[in-house]
């Protein structure tokens, strides 16, 4: 068969970027598990047309909410076509039934074992399944190399790698927990080991939600990849700092930039989304253990919870300078499907808009308790066009010369990003709820 995999733009591809950040890295992984015999093509819209004209017999679409509205377009038109569509990732995860609107089957969940029985399924000539879901979440042990071979160009980071699954903490606002459970489950270290060698790249990434949730794996791991001679990125917490062993064998290993979620300088909010092990008196300290071994820190920060009121902008930003952390990710507090905060807004009725192409993190789509909409809206720009003006990025440059190469195109990256301010989403009809 002739299948094709499709990552979609939010933008619904009006729009070709020369660079994007790095791949969806479910669609390599998903073609290196379908059976020999049958001829595989990637396209991510972002960098790529979709080719509604070529012939498949069957085209396997991921989702996230912000994108899942331009998958269900192109699901539709393949089927008009005449093509089999079927729909992953986590928003069809979340809501089914949705999906199955627009796609023939939806796979829940996690996709290995899953995808080859659909393969399998469509070799003998049977009906897809509505719906393929796992009994129990898959083990990671045998996963082979993901096939990055079919990937265009145009990824500041091609080579991205997973070492776990999974995620103990139950963030009130993440659906990491939903999708992949609560207990971390890992690769091996020397099948990881075997696929990183196999980079051409210097620079790779490992897409973990917290590549240091198990600290004695994480620490083989860091072991295992010091004669690799890498650079590498991921996520993970503070905790890595608070762990000398821990962030000197990272050191040692490659790292070079950690993605670490604070995502709120007051308390009250990291305890109302059970973020319990975060302590905000700690953050300066660990920022400078972590500058002291050599790792830039991407800090993510939300604004929307709660307990945020207009003060909670210049504070943030304020905390962000003394601290000196590197990079930041600004992210407007956002009900994704599958999360406890989406229930909880949903059954308080303060979800204005349900249009999923505005669920970007960049969007006010539901009443804030201690401030209006458009006060949330622009506080957001406000503070990513601060962060990222060209006075501050040269000025944080002079602290990163070591890895001056890969800071500066990102920090421009977002300062173009800063230029092109969000508005609120005005669809207040709710008759369009789920």
């Amino acid at each position: 068969m002739r299948i094709l995999l499709v990552a979609p733009d939010i933008q619904g591809g009006r729009k070709k970027y020369r660079f994007v950040p790095f791949p969806q890295a479910s669609l390599p992984l998903l073609a290196a598990l379908t059976p020999p015999g049958h001829q595989v093509e990637i396209v991510d819209e972002r960098l790529q047309d979709i080719p509604f004209d070529q012939k498949y017999d069957l085209v396997g679409i991921t989702a996230m909410t912000a994108t899942a509205d331009r998958a269900y377009q192109i699901a539709d038109e393949f089927r008009r076509r005449g093509t089999k569509v079927v729909l992953g990732g986590i928003h069809p995860t979340a809501l089914p039934e949705e999906g199955l609107l627009h796609a023939d089957s939806v796979v829940i969940g996690e996709a290995e074992g899953l995808w080859e029985k659909l393969i399998v399924d469509l070799e003998q000539g049977k009906e897809l399944q509505p719906q393929y879901r796992h009994m129990e979440y898959p083990s990671l042990a045998e996963l082979p190399a993901s096939r990055f071979d079919l990937l265009g160009k145009g990824y500041l980071l091609k080579h991205v790698f997973q070492t776990t699954r999974g995620c103990p903490h139950r963030c009130g606002f993440c659906s990491v927990s939903t999708f992949m459970g609560r207990r971390y489950r890992h690769r091996p270290v020397e099948r990881v080991i075997e696929e990183v060698k196999l980079s051409p790249s210097r620079l790779v990434g490992f897409l973990d939600d917290n590549i240091i949730g198990n600290p004695t794996y994480a620490k083989e791991l860091f072991r295992e990849l010091i004669p690799l001679k890498k650079k590498w990125v991921s996520q993970g917490t503070v905790k890595m700092a608070e762990n000398e062993e821990l962030i000197t064998l990272a050191e040692q290993s490659g790292c070079i930039s950690l993605f670490v979620g604070f995502e709120s300088v007051n308390e009250a909010n990291l305890k109302d989304m059970k973020k319990l092990f975060n302590r905000v008196d700690k953050y300066k300290k660990l920022m400078e253990n972590f500058h002291r071994h050599g790792i830039m820190v991407v800090g993510s920060f939300v604004f929307g919870f709660d307990q945020d009121d207009n003060s909670v902008f210049d504070r943030t930003l304020q905390f962000i300078e003394e601290a000196k952390i590197d990079f930041a990710q600004f992210s407007i507090l956002t009900p994704l499907p599958g999360t406890e905060v989406f229930e909880q807004f949903k059954k308080e009725d303060r979800i204005f808009s349900f249009d999923w192409s505005k669920y970007d993190f960049a969007h006010v789509l539901f009443e804030p308790a201690r401030m209006t909409p458009q006060e949330l809206q622009e506080g957001y720009n406000s503070v990513f066009s601060k962060f990222y003006s060209v006075t501050k990025i040269l000025k944080r440059a002079v602290g990163n010369w070591r890895y001056l190469a890969y800071f500066l195109p990102a920090s421009l990256y977002y300062h173009w990003v800063s230029m092109h301010p969000k508005q609120i989403s005005m669809d207040y009809d709710k008759s369009s709820s789920v």
